[in-house]
């Protein structure tokens, strides 16, 4: 990952070239990897010429400049960029509620609904979406919600100011227009979640986790070792946690599975098609930036046992490099019985202990926050999982009505239908860079002279052959999954080593293909996309989604329906789920979950956690 000194000096270059202007604003800061080929024929010891990317806008207009910084030689190659816009800048976001504090129609809508102190008015910014509006043309805008606060800790999003929208040029500072569709009362019921809002149990006891010889793992810089895996470990400010260089120890030589992993882009689309909620559909990672909202976590909060953090570094708008302690959180769990058996006749019993590393982030986005979790299991298993926890996003329904696309949560409260989506980037190895994607569907055999008993059924798996091919959607009843195969490498039964991809929880986006949504988020119509390695396909939607028309990203690139048989291959995979609210997820949402699993699939000769020794000769269970 990059030092604070790497992007000062990045920085320091660009201030030095002609196109810098006192207004310009670093968007983006972030390491331009080194390629495949350099990593793979790395040897220890060995440096690389460190080189810098770089987003930069100089001024309020739909532009940016794309720069790469050399370290070494001081180069800079310089590509300006027209017509597309960064994530939205906290700056400009700033002063977009500054924009709207100050503006006197705003104004008199609060006052036409009670609200004589704005002060206590909450303003949120909200990418604004694409829909053709003659405010998106040229500019950078967001548009603005509004909540009342009681007191300044008052949860804002129990008391949501219907009928209220301001479009902001935020890079301007000005407000283009307050659309007020009328007033709906603002619910009164306060709903504040900190202990002393609570009436708290007192029965719950304590559990302790000790580790008395510290943890199985050990860190060199961003390098993991624990027990028979490897990886390294960084964060990147739009993607958040990244993990690099996945491998597992076998007889004797680390065995490759994940070139690279990260979440490249997610989308939170709202099924309320009323003017109020049905522009919302917040790509959080490419409109807001995973990393860039990463929390600092504590120890006994966020993460218990024996913990090792990573610090991120990020660089302000101004391009001054800041530290986010505590960032990713790296630990041991005990999950349970790993393996066991009982033997009557020997009357012997045999029982191993699950263990996984945890490699952990949070980001809070907005009213929601996500826990991103990656977990490696002694059996050589990689899981994914997005724990979705925080605030609702709310809307104030006139007493006596029922919304037709929301659930009420509380008195006079409800909470729009709507979907968490993901798509995760799987830059396969597995034990080198020659793979293919199978299909496998299981299906039942047709009664006949082979299946007597019609009971029988049997895998199917097929070969994707090109991009086009492999644009898939999960099919649960045939317990649909995809094989990652390498076919030059084989096990001891002559079978080609594989892991398999186990979908978890696997929606697809519900708005029509001809919404706005679908067309920039054209990665969520489907589960499974696999396309050749290319260095500069990167994410999901695209590098730019902030009001973007649509058609980026893996819409674009499959269309060429490349060959993926044979090669080095990225997966990119999309999971997430449909919410549709309860009352038990008010005030605080309970963690939901979603993810998926990599499984090896014929990559070992046998269970390769046969070595696992027995627990220790303690009782595992005392009165």
């Amino acid at each position: 990952a990059l030092t604070a000194a790497e992007i000062a000096a990045a920085v320091a270059l660009v201030k030095s070239h002609p196109t810098f202007t006192e207004a310009t604003r670093f968007a983006y800061i972030g390491l331009a990897e080194p390629s495949k080929a350099q990593v793979r024929a790395w040897s220890p010891g060995q440096s690389f010429a460190r080189r810098v990317r770089l987003m930069l806008v100089s001024g309020p207009e739909a532009d940016v400049v794309e720069v790469v910084a050399s370290l070494a030689t001081g180069e800079l190659s310089v590509t300006p960029v027209l017509g597309v816009r960064p994530g939205l800048l906290f700056e400009e976001s700033y002063a977009a509620i500054v924009a709207v504090q100050e503006n006197a129609q705003w104004q008199e809508a609060m006052r036409k609904r009670g609200i004589e102190d704005l002060e206590t008015v909450q303003i949120d910014p909200w990418p604004a979406g694409s829909f053709g509006v003659s405010h998106e043309e040229g500019r950078r805008i967001c548009r603005c919600l509004f909540y009342v606060r009681h007191t300044p800790e008052d949860n804002g999003y129990a008391h949501p100011i219907e009928g209220v929208v301001a479009f902001v040029d935020m890079a301007r500072g000005e407000v283009l227009e307050i659309m007020d569709t009328g007033v709906v009362p603002i619910p009164t019921e306060c709903a504040n979640y900190y202990p002393e809002s609570v009436s708290l149990r007192d029965d719950l006891k304590p559990v302790e986790i000790t580790q008395p010889e510290g943890p199985s793992f050990s860190v060199e810089g961003n390098l993991v070792h624990w027990q028979k895996w490897s990886l390294r470990v960084s964060m990147d400010s739009v993607e958040g946690l990244v993990l690099h260089d996945i491998g597992y120890e076998d007889q004797g030589r680390v065995r490759p599975i994940l070139f690279r992993a990260s979440v490249t882009e997610m989308v939170v689309p709202y099924g309320d098609p009323g003017p109020m909620h049905g522009w919302k559909n917040a790509f959080d990672a490419g409109e807001w930036g995973l990393g860039r909202m990463a929390n600092s976590l504590a120890l006994g909060c966020d993460c218990l046992g024996v913990i090792h953090y990573f610090d991120a570094v990020f660089s302000s708008e101004r391009g001054h490099p800041y530290v986010v302690q505590n960032a990713i959180c790296m630990h041991e769990e005990d999950y349970g019985i790993l393996w066991k058996h009982n033997d009557p006749r020997s009357g012997r019993n045999e029982v191993r202990r699950s263990r996984r590393l945890v490699v952990s982030s949070i980001a809070t986005v907005g009213n929601y926050d996500y826990g991103f979790f990656w977990y490696f299991y002694l059996d050589g298993t990689i899981q994914f999982e997005v724990k979705l926890t925080g605030i609702l996003s709310t809307m104030a329904v006139a007493a006596g009505e029922q919304p037709e696309f929301a659930s009420m949560v509380a008195p006079q409260l409800g909470a729009p239908f709507h979907q968490h989506l993901f798509n995760v980037r799987l830059d396969a190895d597995v034990d080198g860079p020659s793979n293919s994607v199978y299909e496998v569907n299981t299906h039942p055999v047709p009664p006949g002279p082979d299946n007597p008993w019609s009971n029988a059924f049997a895998p199917v798996t097929t070969l994707l052959e090109t991009e086009t091919a492999a644009r898939r959607v999960m099919n649960p009843a045939t317990s649909r999954c995809w094989k990652i195969v390498n076919p030059r490498s084989e096990n001891r039964l002559g079978i080609p080593v594989a892991y398999k991809l186990v979908p978890g929880s696997t929606p697809t986006l519900l708005a029509n293909p001809d919404s706005s949504v679908a067309k920039r988020a054209g990665f969520a119509t489907r589960n499974l996309w696999v396309t050749p390695y290319a260095p500069d396909e990167r994410r999901a939607a695209g590098d730019y989604p902030n009001q973007h028309a649509g058609g980026d990203g893996l819409p674009r690139w499959t269309a060429a329906d490349r060959s993926i048989v044979e090669r080095d291959i990225v997966l990119w995979y999309t999971f997430g789920l449909t919410h549709v609210p309860r009352p038990e997820d008010w005030p605080v949402m309970p963690v939901e979950y979603a993810g998926f699993m990599l499984v090896p699939h014929g990559f070992f000769d046998r269970n390769p956690a046969l070595d696992v020794p027995p627990p220790p000769g303690a009782p595992c269970h005392t009165e």
